[in-house]
């Protein structure tokens, strides 16, 4: 059996930080296969001395280094020594585990936040939405890099995940160098990270929940919509352009409805059928919540699914009702709807979903009970946000007539 180990420190040139700084790393060769782990210490290029390995210098913060570097280099022949007398085969893998402090027998949070992303791609389609993977995808890259900046570490034991490791992970999404997070972003990352926490209880991998004590809230953000004016506007335009009168159409059918994009371009014939009422009506389930979502065909929304019934549609979209493209096109083509229509607002499909839960139903007297039932909400604290901002329309306008009030009494005085 090979023992012959290789140890080396390098400094990362290309990994400069704004600071000048390059880190320092240790790199373990065996057999061919090499190891490389971030020391966490950093140095000016100019003072790193390739044939020693070392920093050069003999400032305190120099010896400092150079002596963590020697204790690096004990630690990894200490590995080796230990896996040669357990009579266990030397890899650069096995050097790296014991390195960082993994057993064998340890639950990694990583795998396991791996291991539900694996499953949740085998679902797309079915129980989960493609942006939703994408999400949980995100939230393993930020704490792969957080492990490796905060902590030196490839992965950690779910049971060393405690309130301190949440609370740190928040403040590195918050602060992290390159696009870090915003309140609501962050919030929702530990949001997924919460999720692999209850699976890890619901298997007894873990006693206690390390989220109990963590307090964070999403911050209220101002939904845009569009208002009566805007919305007719939008509706009477009619553009040059054949591509545009559809886009436009496909928004408006969605003011009217409240569908997303995603079960809007999913909608079918099987969707449409007869209500108590005897009118037509959307009968549906959110992709996203898998709640029902039962909603009356409005007349407007009634007459583009009739003015696109033969319109024609290839491939997979044969069998869909409408010729919606997709939604990165949708939302190019609705910023330059708004611009000929001349609404500021930048729009997006999925402001024309707040337009019906606002302007077409709210604010003409449809229940907040009904608008959450034909949104499909899971709760109706979530279609109460529609409500505080009609609320708040309402204290606008109130506020606009009181200073108008105001001036035309102001102007009566004068004529007495």
């Amino acid at each position: 059996m090979s023992t012959h180990l290789s140890i080396l420190f390098v400094v990362k040139r290309s990994k400069l930080s704004s600071k000048g700084l390059c880190p320092i790393h240790l790199r373990v060769t065996f057999e061919g296969k090499r190891l490389e782990i971030t020391t966490g210490r950093f140095i000016e290029p100019e003072k790193w001395c390739i044939d020693s390995g070392k920093v050069k210098g003999k400032s305190a913060e120099v010896r400092e280094i150079n002596t963590y570097l020697d204790i690096l280099r004990s630690r990894i022949y200490t590995i080796q020594k230990d896996l040669i007398q357990a009579g266990e085969i030397i890899s650069t893998e096995k050097i790296r585990s014991k390195f960082c402090g993994v057993e064998d027998n340890q639950r990694l949070l990583l795998i396991i936040l791996n291991d539900h992303n694996v499953k949740m791609e085998q679902l797309i389609g079915n129980e989960y939405a493609k942006g939703t993977l994408v999400r949980y995808k995100s939230c393993y890259r930020h704490l792969k890099n957080f492990l490796r900046i905060k902590y030196n570490l490839s992965d950690i034991d779910i049971s060393k995940v405690n309130l301190e490791f949440i609370n740190n992970f928040e403040h590195y999404l918050r602060t992290k160098d390159e696009n870090p997070c915003s309140n609501n972003s962050a919030v929702k990352y530990i949001k997924n990270l919460s999720k692999v926490i209850r699976i890890c209880l619901a298997n007894e991998w873990i006693k206690r929940d390390p989220l109990v004590g963590y307090k964070s809230k999403y911050t209220e953000v101002n939904r845009k919509f569009l208002d009566d004016v805007e919305l007719l506007k939008l509706e009477n335009k009619e553009f040059s352009i054949e591509r545009m009168n559809v886009v436009r159409d496909m928004f408006v059918f969605s003011c009217y409805t409240g569908l997303s994009f995603v079960d809007a371009r999913n909608l079918t014939a099987d969707n449409i059928g007869v209500g108590i009422d005897g009118r037509k009506w959307i009968f549906t389930a959110r992709q996203k919540t898998k709640i029902s979502s039962n909603i009356p065909l409005l007349e407007k929304a009634e007459k583009i699914l009739l003015k696109y019934e033969d319109y024609p549609r290839g491939g997979h979209r044969a069998s869909k009702l409408l010729p919606i493209p997709s939604n990165q096109k949708m939302n190019a083509y609705l910023k330059e709807v708004a611009d000929l229509c001349g609404i500021s607002k930048e729009l997006t499909f999925h402001i024309a979903r707040h337009t019906f839960a606002t302007t077409v139903t709210l604010s003409n007297g449809v229940s907040i009970e009904s608008v959450s039932k034909m949104l499909g909400h899971k709760s109706i604290k979530t279609t109460q946000i529609y409500a505080k901002i009609m609320d708040r329309k309402v204290s606008d306008e109130m506020e606009s007539l009181g200073d108008l009030l105001n001036k035309r009494e102001i102007s009566l005085k004068d004529k007495l």
